[in-house]
This record gives structure tokens, C-alpha cells and sequence, in this order.
């Protein structure tokens, strides 16, 4: 008999070969997984609907394939949640919001969700994500507060923030979310885990973001290995998006070189964007471990900040008026159950102009000329992911930092859903209260290899090794 929680131990990949090798079936890890999801729901609340009769059907018929010896995919018969932004055909997908009617026609998939259909995955719920995705912490009116697994007084952080900490407990190794300002990367950081927004486009996204070319899809999973096999399923063609860049497949193939894939490259080391944030010291500490390591496996680091002065404005101008487009038609009974602070920045973005949008796009076009120029030296830039760890849950911001909003304390992440840069976010130690701190990896547009090449590397060197949450199975780093 295979321990239930062994197989929340293990990545996809050892799934697939445990699969492979006939020592457990998807059905077993399947029925591991929805365990684990009972377990840590009522203490976390990751989730806003666990699709148990449905998975365990996918995990039937992919172990009848596996019997068979007829996978049908990259991840046949791995369990996988979904953010619950993504259309999924046969269930709600009500994006945090009480607007949202349940008994809708949910007749369709997303471009992601159909690729993991495609490709076999066992798709076991959908997971929490604050109202529309709007701020960079998980709680909304509709499921309440997505907590962290490491403190569950703290927060998870978001949007993305349900599949972070699924992920980091075992609920399924893989997840998918967004990240429209950081949104895969700060849950990924504040819960341990490995978090990718791609270049824009690589991962095909229908229906398109109310928040425009902002809005990126990411693999969030528990290590950079597990993440590209991922990107290599959801970032297959989709005629729906127009936008859509060619898919990455082969990202898995190009992570073999392991700790050598670093060797030669050019690494800028931006601390604090020169001296524009203020960082916490153990945050600094741990991510200088971290850059120190790449320098050890041969990347040629220096210390560099790139031409950035804070777009903030220009990044607000484009997300409140965004927000104001999405509730446009909305009543004020509608309205009036709304998150309060996503009703604050649609009034903000109602009073902008045509200008004032076009203004802000002129500023996002400079900062893409500058990051251009700056990688034309650089292979990379390294920086923290976040200035802190993680704080109180159920606040938009940490209390008595001053801050107006939660892109206060998240200037690292931002910028680059402005540039549509690829980024990614690497555990490199925990805080003095067992809190995990992430490093970033940024690279050019399109150099997404780059980004996972460097993050695998530190995963296979044991920077990425942090504790486990407490009381959580997965074993440290894994």
C-alpha cells in the first residue's frame, strides 16, 4: 500500500516516473492529493472548489493509458489546480467576485486549462484569488482570506496567492496562475515556492486581462524543472489570442546542463534599484547568498542597477483605469459588492483621460528602451523579488508602512509586466521568524531559457533548499 503522504511529497516529474515504472498510479497520487486538500483547506483556504468525482474519473481513465503504456502527454495523470481567473469547462469560474453569476454557461477553456487537458493532467480545483485579481494579496469579499502556509496569520500574498500555497503544501505539485503587476511571483516568494511570469504572449490567454498587456500566465510549482514541463504544456498555440508568441516546447530539454547553465553568463546584481528600496537586512542577506552562488557556478556577476525611475503612476494610470473598464456597466448595486479597495481604484481610473492612459504608455515604452539597452550588456538581472516578507493577512498593505497601495511594497515586480519581461522568483532562505525570501531572475524579452536556466541552477546547487512549512509533507527544497 503507497502512504497517501509520500505522494504529496513528490514532484511532478517523480510522479510521471513513479507512473512509468508501475510503483503507483495517477489514481493513487490523485487520491493523496485530495487528502492533503482536505487537510489544509480549513486552515489556509487555497481553494474555492475541489472537483473530487471529476478528478478521480481523469485519474482513471490516465491510469488505463499508463496500463496501457499510452501516455497521452507531458503530464498524464499528474494532479494540477488552477487559479480561479482561468475559464474551465464544467466549472464556475467566479474570480473572487460576488458579481459573478455560479449558474453561467461554463461551456468552455481557457487556452491553459486546454492544454493540460490536452496533455492529460488530473485537474482537481480551482484556487483563490482576490476580486478580479486586483492587488497583490488573496482575499475577497466572496471567499474570504487565502492564508500563509509558513504563518497562517500572515499572508499567502496574490494575486495568485490560493495557488502558492497549494502548491507549497502539497496540494497538487503544479498550479497555474496569473501575474498582472507580480502576481505569480510575490505567492510564490512569500510561500516558498517557484513562480514564472514568461515574456508576454508565451502562454496564450483568452478571455484577454481587463487589465490589458499587463496580464501575464505563469507556472507556479516546487521547483524550476517541475515549471518548465509545465510551460511546455500551456504555452501551446491557441487561436484565440492574437497576441500569442510561439510556444516553448523543448524549455524542459534546455534545463540538462543543471548548475553548468549559468556558466559564461552576464549577471547585473540591482540590491535595491540604487537605493531607491529600502530593504529588509535578512531579505538583502539572503538574496546576496543567492547572487554570491551564481558567481560560483561561473556567471560573471557585477553589481549594476538598470535606468529605472519608480513607473508607478504610469503603472496605476494603466491598472485603475483597466479596473474602471472591467465594472463600466456595472449598477451600483453591483458596485456595491465589490471589494472596497477595488472600488477605490475604479473611481481613480474613471477620472483619468485618454491622455493621461496615453501618457502613461509613452512612459511604458521609455521603460522598455531602457531595459533594452541595459540587457544589451546584461544576460540578466538579479534582484530581490519583494523588499519584505511576509505580513498580517487580510491587509492590502503591512500595517504602519505608509504605503497607498499594495505596488508599495512590491517595486521589484511591477516594472517588468510593464516591459513584458520574463521573470521569476527563486526561495534563497527564510527571515528570522522561518519566513521564506525569494530572488529574482529577469532577463531580456523572449530570453525566457535564460531565466530558467539560472533558476534551475540554483535549485540543483541547493540555494533554493529552505525548511518546509510546519506540519506540511514536502520535504525542504523539494
Amino acid at each position: 500500500m503507497t502512504d497517501p503522504i509520500f505522494l504529496t511529497d513528490l514532484t511532478a516529474r517523480q510522479l510521471l516516473t513513479g507512473y512509468r515504472s508501475g510503483d503507483f498510479s495517477p489514481v493513487d497520487a490523485t487520491r493523496a492529493v485530495l487528502e492533503r486538500i482536505e487537510a489544509v483547506q480549513p486552515l489556509v483556504n487555497a481553494f474555492v472548489r475541489v472537483d473530487a468525482e471529476p478528478a478521480l474519473a481523469q485519474a482513471e481513465a490516465s491510469a488505463e493509458r499508463w496500463r496501457r503504456k499510452e501516455p497521452r502527454g507531458l503530464l498524464d495523470g499528474v494532479p494540477v489546480s488552477v487559479k480561479d481567473i482561468f475559464l474551465q469547462r464544467g466549472s464556475p469560474t467566479l474570480r473572487g467576485s460576488r458579481t459573478v453569476r455560479a449558474e453561467a454557461a461554463w461551456d468552455e477553456d481557457a487556452p491553459a486549462v486546454a492544454g493540460l487537458r490536452e496533455h492529460g493532467a488530473v485537474l482537481v480545483g480551482k484556487t483563490t484569488t482576490p476580486e478580479f485579481g486586483w492587488k497583490g494579496v488573496t482575499d475577497s469579499p466572496l471567499n474570504g482570506v487565502t492564508r500563509n502556509p509558513y504563518d497562517l496569520s500572515r499572508t499567502s500574498g496574490g494575486s495568485s496567492g490560493g495557488s502558492a500555497a497549494a502548491v507549497a503544501l502539497g496540494a497538487a505539485p503544479l498550479s497555474i496562475g496569473t501575474d498582472g503587476g507580480g502576481s505569480v511571483r510575490i505567492p510564490a516568494s512569500f510561500c516558498g515556492i517557484f513562480g514564472l511570469k514568461p515574456t508576454y504572449g508565451r502562454i496564450p490567454l483568452y478571455p484577454s486581462s481587463p487589465f490589458g498587456t499587463l496580464a501575464h500566465a505563469g507556472p507556479m510549482a516546487r521547483d524550476a524543472a517541475d515549471a518548465a514541463l509545465l510551460l511546455d504544456v500551456i504555452s501551446g498555440a491557441d487561436p484565440r489570442d492574437w497576441s500569442q508568441l510561439a510556444p516553448t516546447a523543448g524549455m524542459s530539454a534546455e534545463l540538462a546542463r543543471g548548475t553548468e547553465g549559468v556558466r559564461g553568463l552576464r549577471v547585473a546584481y540591482s540590491p535595491s534599484f540604487g537605493g531607491q528600496v529600502a530593504v529588509r537586512p535578512s531579505v538583502a542577506s539572503a538574496v546576496r547568498g543567492a547572487v554570491a552562488r551564481l558567481a560560483e557556478l561561473g556567471a560573471y556577476v557585477e553589481e549594476a542597477d538598470p535606468d529605472i525611475t519608480d513607473p508607478v503612476e504610469a503603472f496605476h494610470t494603466l491598472w485603475f483605469s483597466g479596473a474602471a473598464r472591467l465594472v463600466q456597466s456595472y449598477s451600483r448595486e453591483q458596485r456595491a459588492l465589490l471589494d472596497p479597495g477595488l472600488r477605490e481604484i475604479v473611481a481613480e481610473g474613471e477620472r483619468m483621460s485618454a491622455l493621461d492612459y496615453l501618457a502613461a504608455v509613452d512612459a511604458r515604452m521609455e521603460l522598455g528602451r531602457r531595459l533594452g539597452r541595459f540587457h544589451s550588456s546584461y544576460d540578466l538581472l538579479v534582484t530581490p523579488t519583494l523588499p519584505i516578507t511576509a505580513f498580517e493577512a487580510g491587509a492590502e498593505t503591512p500595517a504602519g508602512a505608509g504605503y497607498r497601495r499594495w505596488t508599495g511594497w512590491t517595486p521589484f515586480t511591477y516594472p517588468f509586466n510593464l516591459t513584458q519581461q520574463p521573470a521569476a522568483t527563486v526561495p534563497c532562505g527564510v527571515d528570522e521568524d522561518g519566513l521564506p525570501i525569494g530572488v529574482q531572475i529577469v532577463a531580456a524579452r523572449h530570453a525566457d531559457t535564460l531565466v530558467m536556466r539560472a533558476a534551475h541552477a540554483l535549485y540543483e546547487s541547493g540555494t533554493a533548499r529552505i525548511p518546509a512549512p510546519a506540519g506540511s509533507p514536502m520535504p525542504a527544497g523539494s
